[in-house]
Order: structure tokens, then sequence, then C-alpha cells
């Protein structure tokens, strides 16, 4: 059993249905041989990898230590394929985009679909990051073009485009003295804002592009922030605040979704704290025909997200 992906599926069924019948009725092969493949792992690496004597079954120590090998592998495998596909596409392009999570869920689903349907023999490889990280894919040329926000704080050496953009707000939820029930959005004037900062936040983490403009808000006010808990996703620390772990500071286009929640959003001044998409390229970097019609279908994208 060579390949990692049908080995980490025959692993996870097993362990899922704690049964080898009923695993190789699910896997579609018999269970003699789900049986003897195991065993014969277990014989190459010389110790067991699944605890089986009782329900539910568990992977042991050097079952997950198998467990993780086969997942490096697999996504080294996936990895190259990527980097390899522009070469052995058969002449089809691909555009590689590196884009921030939070974007992606939002940007890409106003871009993508016509531009695809104009250019059907495109292939999109897409590589969600934050931004350093994404800046220096782009300078290296790792991806083509990179879609963010806060074109301010870009590396030099890149090109941005600019095209929309959007307003924060910082979410109250309902277990604050806060919060005001039956609104949504509150007036901007509802409460002192430097009081709302220092209560306990929900944050992402140091390297989203959010956070360091949050951060300058808090410097702004001389607020030390009380920082309860932080994720890599602003959509987990959105999601942590509405259910009660404390505030924090979100964007409409995560927002919108969420307008029948018993919630209050704060906005803040765009004048301190805004959103600003651009795509950007490498400065000097021959654009493709079609690399320049996806940059030319961002810059006419509506792309201003509101909630109302």
């Amino acid at each position: 059993m060579n390949d990692p992906d049908t080995m980490l599926n025959y692993l996870e069924t097993l362990l899922k249905a704690s049964n080898f019948t009923k695993a190789a009725e699910s896997l579609y092969i018999s269970q003699p041989y789900l049986t003897q493949l195991i065993k014969r792992v277990e014989k190459k690496l010389g110790t067991t990898i699944i605890n089986r004597d009782k329900v539910p079954f568990t992977l042991t120590e050097s079952g997950q230590i198998y467990y993780q090998y086969l997942e490096n592998i697999s996504a080294q495998r996936h990895h190259l394929r990527n980097e390899l596909e522009r070469f052995t596409s058969g002449g089809q392009e691909v555009i590689r985009i590196a884009i921030l999570e939070s974007l992606g869920t939002f940007l890409l689903p106003k871009i993508l679909p016509a531009f695809l349907e104009k250019h059907p023999q495109v292939k999109i490889q897409i590589s969600e990051g934050f931004p350093h990280a994404s800046e220096e894919r782009l300078l290296n040329e790792q991806v083509d073009c990179y879609m963010g926000q806060t074109p301010e704080t870009l590396a030099q050496g890149l090109d941005a485009r600019i095209n929309g953009g959007e307003v924060y707000y910082i979410v109250i939820p309902q277990n604050s003295k806060y919060y005001i029930k039956d609104q949504f959005i509150l007036e901007p004037g509802s409460y002192d804002l430097k009081e709302l900062l220092m209560q306990p936040f929900v944050l992402s983490n140091g390297e989203s592009a959010i956070r360091h403009q949050v951060n300058g808000l808090f410097q702004h006010f001389r607020v030390v922030p009380e920082v309860r808990m932080s994720s890599n996703s602003i959509i987990t620390a959105t999601n942590l605040a509405v259910n009660g772990v404390g505030f924090t500071v979100s964007s409409a286009s995560i927002l919108k979704r969420l307008q029948h929640l018993p919630i209050n959003l704060y906005p803040l001044d765009p004048r301190q704290l805004r959103i600003t998409y651009f795509i950007a390229t490498k400065h000097g970097v021959k654009i493709t025909p079609a690399l320049q019609d996806l940059i030319t279908a961002f810059q006419k994208a509506e792309l201003q997200e509101e909630i109302r």
C-alpha cells in the first residue's frame, strides 16, 4: 500500500466503524484484505498502529506518528503536483492566486465564475495565507498575483490595483452588559469607543492584516487590549465572539451573514479603520493576457461590501 491518501481513507474508515467487516463494506473491499493490509503495515513498521481490543478503535502512539507521516506525504505530493502543473498541463495556462482566507470567501465568488466562463482553458490555483507570506510568495514568483487588503503596507516591488472595500465593526455579544436588545447596528455615538475597547477581546493573531490595523486602533486610544483568546482566522474569532467569548473586530463581508443572531455591531469610523481591497503583481514581471483579464475583472467587480 504505497498511496498515502488511500491508506488515510482506510484508517479513518476503520477507526470510525471500529469493526473490520463494516469498514471493509464501506470501502468496497473484502474484510480479509483490510485485516491483512493493517497487519502487513504493522509488521513492516514493527509496531501496532491500532488499538482494537476495545471499541471504539483508536490509534496507538505509533499509529499517530504513522498517520501524521501519511498526512505529510500526502500534502507534499499535492504540493509537488501543484508546483509542476504549469509545466505538465499541456499548454493550459495556470494562474496562481495568493489571498487572505477571510477575503477568499467574499472576493473570489464575485470574480472567478465570470472569468472562468470567459477563459475555460485557464486553471486556477489558490493559496491562502497571511499577508507577509503571500507577499513573499509573489516576490519569489511562486504565485502570479495576490489579493489582499491594506495596500499601504505592501512590500516594495509589488504593483497594486485598488477596488472596493468595507468598514469594520466591534461585535458585542448578547451576554455583554453593552448589548442592546432588538438592535443590530448601533449608532456610532451610542457608546464611548474607548470604553468598548477596554472589554475582553477575541482577536486574530499578530500575522493577520486585520490585527495590524486593530492594534493601531488600540494604540490610538492608548488602550492595552485584554486579549482573552486569539485565532489564526478572523472567521473563527468572529464566531467565538458571537458565542460570548468576548468582543471582536470584524468586517461587513463576514458579519452580514449573522444578521439573524442576537448581537450588536458598533460601526468604526472608516477614517480610523477600513478595508481597501487590492490585487497585486510583481513589478516588472510579464503579465499574460489571461492574467490581465483577471486583473480587469477584479477592477470592474462590485466589491463595496455593506450591511444594510
